[in-house]
């Protein structure tokens, strides 16, 4: 075999190799196969631990009303997550509820700012308002108690002392699982349950498509 057979010979050779690896490449490459994107969908159950964290929940909340100091809704949604895992209530569906019933913390109906009354516990008309209480917490907290009443049995008992001044009369005559169940119980509104999980749809939309 002559020198000049040789060249084309490994030349050849070379050529094919190198395909064969930009082939392989190319290949490997295509069949990696890519990570799914996570799913976000919050529960509508009542009962049960929310997914939001504090952060997330106060981030959600400033992107509808941008009045509220960032360090006072940071503490708020806090309250939140700690007074339901107390009494086995989902943060999220109380939170999102907390935003239908006050507007996003803006009120403008019965119900005013210093009442610390975040879902309209008693409010009925003029001459009843809605109840009062002396803190964010306790409001918060009274809320949390109102949601256990519906979504348990009487014999399920509270951790924390008892604030909410209806909580009896609920215990006895209500009981719902998730948000649709709210409808027509907590609420007169034939679109209760629904307007609960808009809420809730534009949470999952939040942490899904804003905040990354």
């Amino acid at each position: 075999m002559n020198s000049k057979k040789i060249k084309n010979y490994f030349g050849k050779w070379i050529s094919s190799v190198f395909f064969l690896m930009i082939l392989n490449c190319f290949f490997s490459c295509k069949t990696v196969p890519t990570p799914p994107e996570k799913e976000i969908k919050l529960s509508r159950e009542i009962l049960g631990a929310g997914q939001f964290s504090a952060v997330e929940l106060a981030d959600f909340f400033l992107m509808n009303n941008q009045q509220i100091e960032k360090d006072f809704i940071l503490e708020f949604a806090g309250f939140y997550i700690q007074e339901a895992a107390m009494e086995n209530i989902n943060s999220d569906v109380a939170f999102a509820q907390m935003c239908l019933e006050t507007g996003f913390l803006r009120f403008g109906g019965l119900v005013q700012p210093d009442f610390h009354n975040y879902c309209g516990l008693g409010a009925m008309d003029a001459d009843h308002p809605g109840e009062k209480f002396e803190t964010e917490q306790l409001g918060v907290r009274a809320h949390i108690q109102h949601l256990q009443a519906y979504a348990t049995t009487q014999d399920v008992q509270l951790n924390n002392q008892l604030i909410d001044p209806r909580y009896h009369w609920v215990h006895k005559t209500k009981f719902v699982t998730d948000i649709f169940g709210l409808t027509g119980t907590w609420a007169t509104d034939p679109n209760y349950g629904n307007k609960i999980d808009e809420i809730l749809s534009r949470m999952e939309f939040f942490i899904k498509n804003i905040k990354k």
